[in-house]
């Protein structure tokens, strides 16, 4: 009692503290001045420790730190450290921390912080903004990147927060808009699109991180010198294929040895119609391998082949090496929103393992290849329809702990019904509707090599999902449905650490490690929250 006492004292007289003291900057603990840093490229390439310099910790998507510090014998102490107001709408953003300094995103908006003590060192507000969501932002040298939801992109000095340069990614008029964070590969800026209500295709960009000057662009929508994918869409008066989706708008992930860059991509258009585009409808629903260099695609395999539930299969493409069936292999793993968990041989795109982590009715069988073949009688029709396997995960990332070989993925088992509300081969936009019946939510620990789930334990709730960190304390942070914020033991779920700071969590939590301690942050509402061991 006297414990949970102390951390709402604490929480409260961190958020006004962050809200109510001037903002500008301060120093250190140890007396030096902070000042933003700029980011070696190399850093990247490290399992996260002193520093979060991307999206997922690194390139590989597992969001494991190597950090113990903080671990299962004294996770129980975790206490606040500071907080830090952004007086805005609820963050779905990943922060980033590089050398001291924390760099935090929403709509148009991007800050950066004292990562020791919450303090504001600058402000960057880009003027005409529209609202809407960010996920964060991408940092190359002394340079910061995010997009915005008038689909720009926007280049940031990291020293003083001035933009250098802004340029189109597509056209809003047509509803298209930006959310991703962009992904950073060498001399490479790799960033995505998003938007479903015109019909537009999506692609990726490649562009100068110096200048903005686009390298290349791939397109998730087939040319016709590409026969297969080509073949997989209708060619009538409908001219579906030149604006059928495939929406990159969640940060993929890199493999510097094999020089790939993995991604995913969204659902075909016309959402949940699939009379008017028989055929899988290439590239939508894939998991593909890009030359980062040149944009050309190394290989693909589609995850949800004609989907007609809005199944995005944007989910983090999670990178590791191990033994699968006794031999040493190079893998992906994914698993997705259509309910299915997918292993591949990152080499060449090859499956190694296809299972359901929540009841999918949806499937009818396997492919020899792996992929799903879907049950037409369960596509929406006008009288609605019963599935089973839908939001089985969203965005919020997921987490791989190479210790335990356990894949973390926060999932909803649900139960709805689809319908067809704009039927024929005209429909466009969003020609139907859904509505789900029943939904549980639970957090599964999902073996690799068996596709089988391990453990699971009850996130108390039907809403949204957080997403997952795990570290090398044999700790697993997230938060449940009913907001708390909750420190897991990986090996079998148990809670270990649990507290309620009054609002939604929305993204995932981060950890870094500054003057010898470490921190793990979560971002509530509009709120970043710093957490810590006490001070000693």
């Amino acid at each position: 009692m006297k414990r949970a006492l102390l951390l709402s004292l604490l929480l409260a007289f961190g958020f006004a503290f962050a809200v109510f003291l001037p903002q500008r900057a301060h120093a250190a603990a140890d007396g030096t001045p902070a000042s933003p840093q700029e980011l070696d490229p190399s850093e990247i390439l490290k399992p996260p420790t002193n520093d979060w310099p991307t999206f997922n910790g690194d390139y590989t998507g597992r969001r494991y730190s190597t950090l113990d510090q903080i671990n299962r014998q004294n996770v129980g102490s975790l206490a606040l450290a500071w907080a830090f107001q952004t007086h805005g709408r609820s963050l779905e953003s990943m922060p980033l921390e590089v050398g001291g300094i924390m760099y935090i995103t929403a709509a148009d908006q991007m800050w950066a912080i004292d990562a020791r003590t919450g303090r504001e060192i600058w402000h960057f507000q880009r003027s005409g903004g529209i609202g809407g969501g960010n996920k964060g932002a991408a940092m190359w040298h002394d340079r910061l990147y995010m997009t915005t939801p008038d689909d720009h992109l926007v280049c940031i000095d990291a020293h003083n927060g001035k933009q250098i340069w802004d340029i189109q990614i597509d056209d809003p008029a047509l509803k298209a808009f930006g959310s991703v964070a962009p992904l950073v590969v060498r001399d490479h800026l790799i960033v995505g699109t998003s938007g479903d209500t015109a019909d537009l295709p999506g692609f990726l960009l490649s562009v100068d991180p110096m200048t903005g000057k686009i390298q290349w662009r791939w397109d998730a929508m087939p040319k016709p010198d590409d026969t297969v994918a080509w073949d997989s869409w209708p060619h009538d008066h409908t001219d579906v294929v030149t604006r059928g989706g495939g929406m990159t708008w969640l940060t993929g992930t890199y493999d510097p040895e094999l020089n790939l860059l993995y991604w995913g991509t969204g659902n075909p258009h016309p959402v949940e119609n699939g009379a008017t585009r028989p055929g899988a409808n290439l590239y939508t629903c894939t998991i593909v391998a890009l030359d980062p260099d040149t944009g050309k695609m190394v290989w693909h395999f589609q995850t949800s082949p004609h989907d007609t539930h809005d199944w995005d299969m944007v989910m983090t493409p999670v990178l590791f090496d191990g033994t699968f069936k006794g031999k040493p292999r190079k893998m992906l793993a994914q698993a997705g929103k259509n309910g299915l968990f997918f292993v591949l041989d990152r080499t060449n795109g090859k499956d190694l393992l296809s299972e359901a982590f929540v009841p999918a009715n949806w499937v009818k069988g396997w492919a020899k290849n792996g992929e799903p073949i879907p049950d037409p009688k369960r596509e929406p029709q006008p009288d609605g329809v019963l599935v089973t396997g839908g939001v089985g995960t969203n965005w919020q990332a997921p987490s791989f702990d190479p210790e335990t070989g356990l894949f973390y993925v926060n999932s909803r088992e649900t139960m709805g019904v689809f319908y067809l509300t704009m039927p024929g081969k005209d429909a466009e936009g969003w020609a139907g509707r859904d509505f789900f019946l029943d939904s549980k939510s639970m957090l599964k620990a999902i073996d690799y090599q068996t596709g089988k789930v391990r453990w699971t334990a009850d996130t108390l709730g039907r809403g949204g999902q957080a997403g997952i960190l795990t570290t090398a304390g044999h700790l697993l942070f997230t938060a449940d449905m009913s907001g708390t914020l909750v420190a897991l033991d990986v090996t079998n779920g148990k809670t270990l650490w649990h507290m309620y700071p009054g609002g939604s969590f929305g993204t995932a939590p981060m950890t870094y490690e500054l003057d010898g301690r470490q921190y793990v942050v979560y971002a509530v509402d509009s709120v970043i929250y710093g957490f810590a061991l006490p001070a000693r």
